[in-house]
């Protein structure tokens, strides 16, 4: 599946995150869990968003949050959390199996 990024979040990513394409993508590739919805109420999208927490080949935890869509996936953001995501995402991945 191709990333697409729009130009606004583009340069978000760059200049207040300082996260690449190309770390997006290896996130997405060194990524053991599955994706989660947020099911707070004043998070939910249609199509729905989705998030996880993966590390980039240089070891950089990155949450990346996305819409999927049947050709590609949209990129809304991708940052390293700060917010206790990596310990929710670890506990969501393990009631999962």
């Amino acid at each position: 599946m191709t990333f697409k990024i729009s130009r606004g979040v583009a340069e978000k990513l760059q200049n207040k995150h300082k996260v690449s394409a190309s770390e997006i993508e290896e996130a997405f590739l060194n990524r053991t869990g599955g994706y989660f919805t947020d099911s707070r109420e004043d998070h939910q999208t249609n199509p729905p968003t989705y998030w996880f927490v993966s590390e980039t080949d240089n070891g950089r935890t990155l949450k990346v949050v996305f819409v999927q869509y049947a050709g590609h996936y949209q990129i809304k953001t991708a940052f390293e959390p700060t917010d206790g995501s990596p310990a929710l995402y670890a506990k969501l991945v393990q009631m999962a199996v």
